[in-house]
């Protein structure tokens, strides 16, 4: 297999780990879980995606601050994507870290609704509509 259809291949399989990601929270939600948890599945799906953006950059890192860092100033700063969503998976690492590291997060159930429903319109639905140019 070629480097380019490698490349591909982890690109799919990150798009799967992030839609993986967002019906684990969905699921999470519903049974009304802990809220750190659902945050955790929320973000992951958020950072699985940028994952599969980068697979095709001349970049690396094992550091999720060095990923998003790349990701705010390579598509965000660029304009390949809105600033919001630039704000969200910002806003998601900061809320992840709090809820595994520092404290307990609060629990509420809309501002979670909205995070998943904004997960799937920019990761799982319009991923097909992403078009990512390979040279």
């Amino acid at each position: 297999m070629r480097n380019k259809e490698k490349k591909i291949q982890l690109a799919k399989y990150r798009l799967k780990q992030a839609e993986d990601s967002i019906s684990e929270a969905e699921c999470l939600l519903s049974g009304n879980e802990s809220p750190r948890s659902i945050m955790n599945r929320a973000y992951y799906a958020m950072f699985y995606g940028v994952l599969a953006l980068i697979v095709f950059e001349q970049y690396y890192s094992s550091k999720h601050a060095s990923v998003l860092s790349y990701f705010n100033k390579r598509f965000i700063k660029e304009g390949v994507f809105s600033k919001e969503l630039g704000y969200s998976i910002n806003k998601a690492f900061e809320m992840r870290q709090e809820g595994d590291y520092r404290r307990e997060m609060p629990s509420n159930k809309m501002n979670f609704l909205k995070w998943l429903d904004f997960l799937e319109r920019v990761f799982v639905n319009k991923k097909t509509s992403i078009k990512i140019t390979i040279q």
